[in-house]
């Protein structure tokens, strides 16, 4: 079991100024990809990754000692039970679908999420073994690190066990390669940026695992870049943890305003705002520009999807006309070019150094990695979708389908017999469509779909449930 700190430092600012026993779901699925195979009980493996309630001081002095300590609530919903649905061992899952949902109290469920989106790895390396078998591809063999490499030894012995020493023989370790990779594309960010302090780190949800990341913060700490999101590897390598503001906080609350509110007033600390859960310019810059006048305070603002540059303009001339200057975050699919244009636009602007930040994961943890099994290959999201019984579904500043989540409390269909889409997203509890089976929490299923001889490859794509319809179109309105 990981310690309590093993998770992303915006876990503890949100359940600071949230509800950290208030029964919530999340769910895990793949935004693209196509059709991926499930080689492990993924109902057991994410038990165990759970952390214990035991009370650790060292842990629990660390995290106070940076603004982020457990309070009373937090604590108590450590171990507590919850209740997990998952696609079976064996089975297949389309992208969009839910490949595992949770339901518990809200910190421990959502403390999970870096931990749980590691599953990108091994589920699309089993995807590739089933493939391909003897004949994948030797990039996909390509570890980081020993433990990557052990996470791959325990997939092939789950998908291709007959051909378990053949495949072993050829993953190959690259931890330094990985490393000086990593500190060269640093050393060409600071070349732009100059302050290493401008600079944090948050590609834990990018990481196969700790060892992975902790290649990563090693060789940034080298640089002086000494600010990570990762708790538990801040803590070991004398790093200072960070955590913003995530998008399941402001769903939390309903609106951005009440969200922002209360990361102002339930927790100590410089609030970050997140501006794009709803809409970026007419919800997100408003509601900033409310809090911050109701009572001067230190804050950011931080931007996420869709024209960052256009918002960032604009959000620029709002503060200044307001006589505010909160500290603009930077993140999300940064590369050089990138950080280089936000940089000539603050020295446009006329904004001072020190209130423009950069916060990168995926250009340190995923692009240096010529393994091509990466996060984004699936583009792996951790959704809030329930709270107290209320469904949540998330829309960004993104055309199409985007960003947006499936709310309510999803689960897996699969059509045994018949014509239509071989998939359909429903809703936990509701009646099953005649000739489909529950997939998600059924490991039934899995002989079912045998018997009935269901191919998933070439069939048509997931359709919605009624009750999963009814959900969308009410917060389409």
């Amino acid at each position: 079991m990981p310690n309590k700190l093993t998770t992303d430092g915006y876990k503890f600012s949100m359940a600071q100024a949230g509800f950290p026993l208030r029964r919530e779901t999340f769910y895990l699925s793949f935004r693209k990809g196509g059709w991926q195979y499930i080689p492990f009980d993924l109902e057991e493996l994410l038990m165990c990754t759970l952390p214990d309630a035991d009370i650790h001081v060292p842990d629990e002095s660390f995290a106070a000692k940076h603004g982020y300590g457990l309070n009373d609530a937090m604590k108590s919903s450590l171990g507590r039970p919850v209740k997990i649905k998952a696609a079976p061992a064996g089975t297949w899952v389309y992208q969009r679908e839910p490949i595992v949902t949770i339901t518990g109290p809200s910190f421990l469920v959502s403390w999970l999420e870096p931990l749980a989106l590691r599953l990108f790895f091994p589920i699309q390396f089993a995807t590739e073994l089933k493939k391909h078998g003897t004949n994948i591809p030797d990039e996909m063999l390509l570890a980081t690190c020993n433990e990557q490499r052990d996470i791959m030894l325990r997939v092939i012995k789950a998908v291709c066990p007959n051909e378990e020493n053949v495949l072993y023989d050829r993953i190959v370790v690259a931890d330094r390669r990985y490393s000086d990779s990593v500190t060269a594309q640093a050393k060409q960010i600071l070349d732009v940026v100059k302050d290493p302090s401008r600079l944090f780190e948050v590609g834990m949800r990018a990481a196969t695992c700790e060892g992975q990341h902790a290649l990563v913060l090693q060789a940034l700490r080298e640089l002086g870049i000494m600010a990570t999101s990762n708790v538990s590897l801040a803590q070991q390598l004398d790093m200072k943890p960070v955590g913003t503001m995530g998008h399941e906080h402001i769903q939390r609350w309903g609106n951005d305003l009440d969200a922002y509110r209360a990361m102002r007033d339930m927790r100590v600390g410089a609030p970050s705002y997140l501006l794009d859960t709803f809409d970026t310019i007419t919800s997100g810059i408003p509601a900033a520009i409310k809090v911050m006048k109701e009572r001067s305070h230190p804050c950011s603002i931080r931007y996420d999807s869709g024209d960052k540059f256009g918002q960032y303009i604009y959000a620029h001339g709002e503060f200044k006309r307001q006589g505010l200057e909160p500290t603009h975050i930077i993140e999300d699919g940064l590369d050089y070019d990138t950080i280089a244009k936000f940089e000539n636009l603050r020295n446009h602007t006329g904004l001072a150094p020190e209130k423009q930040v950069y916060g990168a994961g995926g250009l340190w943890v995923s692009a240096h990695w010529t393994n091509p099994l990466t996060r984004d290959r699936v583009s792996a999201v951790y959704k809030l979708t329930e709270t107290s019984s209320e469904p949540r579904m998330k829309f960004g500043n993104e055309a199409g389908l985007g960003k947006v989540s499936i709310p309510g409390r999803p689960v897996i269909w699969r059509r045994l017999r018949g014509e239509g889409p071989l998939s359909v997203i429903a809703q936990d509890g509701e009646r099953v469509a005649e000739n489909h089976v529950v997939l998600s929490g059924n490991p039934e299923a899995l002989q079912q779909l045998r018997i009935c001889n269901v191919r998933c490859e070439g069939e048509q794509p997931y359709t919605l449930s009624p009750e999963t319809q009814r959900l969308v179109t009410t917060f389409n309105r």
